[in-house]
Formats: C-alpha cells, structure tokens, sequence
C-alpha cells in the first residue's frame, strides 16, 4: 500500500497500548516516514517508561515522554469546572478535555523536530478525531494529518490484534488473559468501552473498576471534606494549599474510598451514533458538588441563571472539540468574569457514593440571614410583595 501524500517525519500521539504500537508500525510500514512518538502523563495513573522501552524497540530515535498534569488540570480542568460544564445532564467530559491538550503539545513537538505530519489512534467511528484534529487544523492550518483508522484495511479489534502477532508486537492481557477493555484515562477520570459493554443491558463487571470501591463495600462512616475556593478555582483541602494537579489527586483518593463517581452512560456522539461507555470520576464529582455549593452563596441570580443556561452549550462545545474556537474563548471570558467574587469554603460528607453538600461559608456570600429570617426583622417589608405578584400577576389576568 502506498501513501497517497509523501510524509517525512510524522508525531505520533502514543501510549503505548496496543493500538498506537500498531499505528507505529504501520505508519513505516505504509509511509516509510520517521516516527517521532509524543507519550503525556496527564494522570493516568501508569508508568510512562514502558512506553519509551517500547519505541526504543521499534527504532524510534526521538521519544517525547511529558508530565503534563499541572497544565493539564490547571489550564484545562478548572476552566471547564468553572462553567460547571456537563454533558447530556451527566458527564463531566474527562476524556473530552484531555484531547486539545494532547494535541497541541503535538503541533508544538511537530514544529520543534520539524516533522510534516502529525498522526493519532482515534477510530473513525468516535468523537476523538474530531477533536484531536480540530485542534490540529486550529494551531497549524496546514499540517497533514494520518488517521490511520480511516486508511488502513484493519477495520476490527480482532484483525488488529491478527497484525500485532504476525509483527511481534506485545499485546496486553487482562486478568482472565484476554484484550482489556478499551480505556481513556487521566488525573480527571478514566473510561471503559467494548467487549460485554457494548451491549447498554449489560452490568459492568466488578473488577472492571479501578479507581473507586463499590458503593456498597465502602466504609460505613462518612468522611467529612472542606475544600476552599478562589475566584472560582480549588485551591485547598481541609485547610492544606495543593497545586492544581496534586488537589484533584487528593479528592480522587477521598471520592474512590468512597465509592463516589462511577456513571454508566450511553451518550449522543457528534458523529451522529450512540455508545455506551462507563466512567469513575471520583475527585471531578466531589469537585463539581462543591463549586455548586460556594457559587449558590456569591453568584447573584442572574448571574447563575444566565451561566447555567450557556453551560450546555459550552459542554457540547468541549464534547464535539472546539476547545481552540472563538465561541469558546467568548463563552470561556463571560465564565471567568462571573467567578471573579466565587470565593469561599465548601463543608461535603462522602458516604457511599453520594457526595452531599452540608456546609457553605464565604467571605463574598450574598446569603443575609436577617433577610430570609422566618422570626422577626426590620430589613423587609412583606407587604411589598402584593404589589411585585399583582404586577408579575397582570399579563395572565388579562389572558381571561
């Protein structure tokens, strides 16, 4: 098979899984171009140092291996919490967000080296593509991009695997000996998708879970966790400063040990088909409850309204990958305006999987306590209040 555009020096977003070593392979085999392999640590939780032995294997003499997780969580994750973005009512968008970041730093590594494409793993059936190649296209007009999915004949995970016995490329095996599941993760969660999942009737199975226990074999004694805010970012837990990425690491551990975060979710991808997949994102769940919490006390109601009615269009905005776009960058300057005064301190009980808001104080709050006083106070008249419902009253008066 030969390329349809000749290719020197490509950056290959590699993992080291089973997928992007194939994609390396093929893409000598198919381009005979230079591979340039660019492995992040955004928190996935496994060593990256494999993933360098494993390049070295195939000949690859420029490795870019990354600690990406402060800039990550910092310029990434909190941004997006601060728009308190959720996907159809439910998904607090890990994988999503992960991707520009990843992307970018390719066009960067891509310009440095002085490579003339840039290629990624993403299947020509999901939502990844698209937003590793949006970011792409924004950040380079003019770079080439090799999706291999959408090129070669290996159209199934078994012809896949047929490919990397036949070139000796190591496969790994889950506890039962077979493929694992196909999982994206980082600091902020991590997913599972394929084999019994991909029928929606199907439970996971249990020891499918890595980063929570089951709701039901958590402690029976609630853990108590204050997390405090500036401007609208997490910025302590119970009284401890952390940096961004070392923050949500903490409330991951506190959220897992309470078997917090696990969804179970069949969604609307922006190619147009269904999937289903299953998610643990125990410290982003903990988060969002506690943002919630501090903005209800120091957002004034039109402010909260108005965030809470563009926040679905921010989130399908991160889902379908327009990080990089102007709309996003608008919506993004309106959010962070409005948490300029969202400071203060969040009181949560974690038990067994609920993370339940108990306390909120700030320094900012617009909350008066002698205002909404059922016992006696001289700050409201209630009578006014005729007048404002007979007002509000008078359009559907005149309706009869």
């Amino acid at each position: 098979m030969s390329a349809a555009k000749p290719v020197k020096k490509v950056v290959l977003a590699y993992s080291g899984g089973l997928d992007t070593s194939v994609i390396l392979v093929w893409l000598k085999e198919t381009y005979g171009c230079e591979v340039v392999t660019f492995t992040a640590d955004l928190g996935q939780g496994e060593e990256l140092e494999p993933a360098r032995a494993k390049a070295q294997m195939f000949g690859v003499k420029q490795i870019f291996i990354e600690d990406l997780r402060e800039e990550f969580v910092r310029d990434f994750v909190f941004p997006m919490f601060r728009a308190n973005a959720i996907y159809e009512g439910t998904y607090l968008l890990g994988t999503s967000i992960a991707r520009p970041l990843i992307a970018k730093r390719q066009i960067e590594i891509a310009q440095a080296t002085g490579a003339d494409a840039v290629a990624h793993g993403a299947t020509g059936k999901g939502n990844d593509q698209v937003r590793f190649e949006l970011t792409y296209y924004a950040l380079k007009p003019d770079i080439h991009v090799i999706a291999p999915w959408r090129e070669w004949t290996l159209n199934s995970r078994t012809a896949l695997l047929d490919y990397a016995e036949k070139h000796q490329i190591p496969i790994a095996r889950d506890k039962r000996g077979e493929p694992p599941y196909s999982t994206d993760a980082n600091l902020l969660h991590i997913s599972y998708e394929g084999k019994a999942l991909e029928d929606p009737w199907e439970e996971p199975s249990a020891d499918m879970f890595t980063r929570s226990v089951a709701p039901e074999e958590a402690p029976n004694k609630p853990t108590y966790v204050e997390i405090d805010f500036e401007a609208g970012d997490p910025v302590a837990v119970d009284g401890v400063r952390l940096s961004p990425a070392k923050l949500l690491t903490r409330l991951n551990e506190l959220g897992g040990a309470n078997g917090i975060g696990r969804l179970d979710l069949v969604e609307n991808r922006f190619v147009g088909m269904k999937s289903r997949g299953v998610y643990e994102t125990p410290g982003g769940t903990v988060l969002f409850a506690a943002r919630r919490a501090v903005e209800s006390l120091t957002l004034d109601r039109g402010a909260m309204h108005l965030k809470d009615e563009l926040m679905p269009r921010y989130a399908e905005l991160i889902y379908n990958g327009f990080w990089f776009s102007p709309e996003r960058e608008m919506l993004q300057a309106l959010i962070d305006e409005s948490q300029k005064k969202v400071s203060g301190t969040a009181r949560l009980k974690l038990y067994r999987g609920s993370a339940m808001v108990v306390g909120r104080k700030s320094p900012m709050s617009l909350y008066k306590q002698d205002l909404v006083t059922f016992e006696a106070d001289t700050v409201y008249n209630q009578r006014d209040a005729e007048g404002f419902i007979k007002l509000n009253a008078l359009r559907l008066r005149l309706r009869r």
